[in-house]
């Protein structure tokens, strides 16, 4: 049969829209976080301008990595090329530490009570499922 051929399901299409929207989410997120006025951080509750300014520099680093790089891993989704599991790789290998500190080394707890958590484990889940689904569909030669 001719690769060519190979149809692509609807929901295809339906997962790699989400996962770009989920990481340009990502990306608006942390450019407003990067960008944010000192005026702007004031009008935060004290608690919250101290868990701002507590995160180390290799946090927003590596968040700057997981969400540009899931961002371009769901680009190549939708154009359907095989190189798409690469920059999920990058993505997760980034996402999981920063997550990981978010969870046991800050005070967000403390600051937005126990639902502090939901967050950055729907950010690994997700993670892990759009670098799962990458090579799913570069499996079923959706992807090429």
């Amino acid at each position: 049969m001719n690769d060519s051929k190979i149809k692509v399901p609807g929901w295809f299409w339906a997962i790699a829209i989400i996962a770009l929207l989920w990481n340009l989410m990502g990306v608006g997120t942390f450019v407003m976080h990067v960008s944010m006025s000192e005026e702007a951080l004031r009008a935060f509750p004290q608690a919250e301008q101290d868990l701002y300014n507590s995160f180390p520099a290799w946090t927003i680093i590596a968040w700057a990595i997981a969400v540009f790089a899931g961002a371009i891993g769901a680009i190549g989704l939708l154009i359907k090329k095989s190189w798409a599991n690469f920059p999920f790789i990058i993505s997760l290998i980034a996402l999981v530490p920063q997550m990981l500190y978010n969870i046991f080394f800050t005070k967000s707890k403390e600051v937005y009570g126990p639902g502090a958590d939901v967050m950055p484990v729907l950010v690994i889940v997700l993670g892990v499922f759009f670098l799962w689904f990458s090579y799913y569909a570069a499996k079923k030669g959706w992807l090429k």
